[in-house]
């Protein structure tokens, strides 16, 4: 594709790197030479990235992804997992009576861990492939305060997010607008929770509404951060419909740069390399 040409200085909140080449569903798909030539083509300075999804332990993948990451315009994010069923039905709560955290989990120490190494600026949370992190692991989330992108959509809904997640004190992005796969209703929905939740913040891959974009941004204009969803996404046309919006420039300045810098210290102007 085309290299774009803007006056925007653009970070990216959610792009996804594989590190073992056979996991990738062809070739170049989530290769981080390629995810690199294609930032660069859209504008894109610098991009939290994490893995992909995996059966066991995300340790080995989150530290392989933050090896790749060195010398590129990319910032890890450790990708976390847990034993209890993010799911509302009667089934899913009776399985978490008897959930339990095991080897492969991530536990309190892994968060404590991953908080303070600098490889990593916060964590990455998808509870319908990766199950619901406990209690304790949730209180080590707010103890250290980093920011957590979780994947929302019609398995984990905007309700879900409030119930188990925005109790507690760490900022939470929640990706596609809690509206995966391209559900509207569940879009509006998690717009509707930025009135009365200060932690949380809205990521704009795979939202190919306009209308919600623009609302969201027109109504909480420091609440929405640029995601491109690469690489299934190219990073081009995830900026050119936030280009494309009927909303000021200021406001596209903050989505693109002011809001992700503020969210995550390492993408602020000040960690451009």
């Amino acid at each position: 594709m085309l290299e774009l040409e803007h006056g925007f200085r653009v970070v990216d909140v959610h792009a996804r790197l594989e590190p073992d080449e056979d996991r990738r569903q062809r070739e170049g798909l989530g290769d981080p030479e390629r995810l690199e030539r294609e930032m660069h083509q859209a504008g894109v300075v610098r991009s939290l990235v994490f893995p992909s999804e995996r059966e066991g332990t995300y340790l080995p993948a989150n530290n392989a992804v933050a090896r790749m990451s060195v010398g590129r315009p990319f910032v890890a994010v450790a990708r976390i997992n847990g034993a209890r069923d993010p799911g509302d039905t009667t089934a899913a709560k009776l399985r978490n009576l008897t959930a339990s955290r095991g080897d492969d989990h991530t536990s309190p120490e892994d968060v404590e861990q991953y908080a303070y190494d600098d490889r990593f600026v916060g964590f990455k949370l998808n509870p319908p492939r990766d199950g619901l992190p406990d209690e304790e692991v949730l209180e080590g989330l707010a103890e250290v305060g980093l920011p957590t992108i979780v994947h929302g959509g019609r398995d984990f809904p905007p309700e879900a997010v409030e119930a188990t997640l925005l109790e507690y004190d760490f900022p939470v992005v929640l990706a596609h607008f809690g509206g995966h796969p391209l559900d509207r209703a569940l879009m509006e929905r998690s717009i509707d929770l930025l009135d009365h939740s200060s932690s949380l913040y809205l990521d704009t891959s795979f939202v190919r509404y306009r209308d919600p974009l623009e609302r969201a941004i027109m109504e909480h204009p420091d609440r929405v951060c640029f995601g491109s969803g690469s690489p299934a996404a190219h990073p081009n046309v995830a900026v050119m419909e936030v280009l494309t919006l009927d909303v000021p420039e200021d406001a596209m300045t903050k989505v693109f740069s002011n809001n992700p810098g503020r969210v995550f210290d390492a993408l602020a102007p000040a960690g451009d390399g």
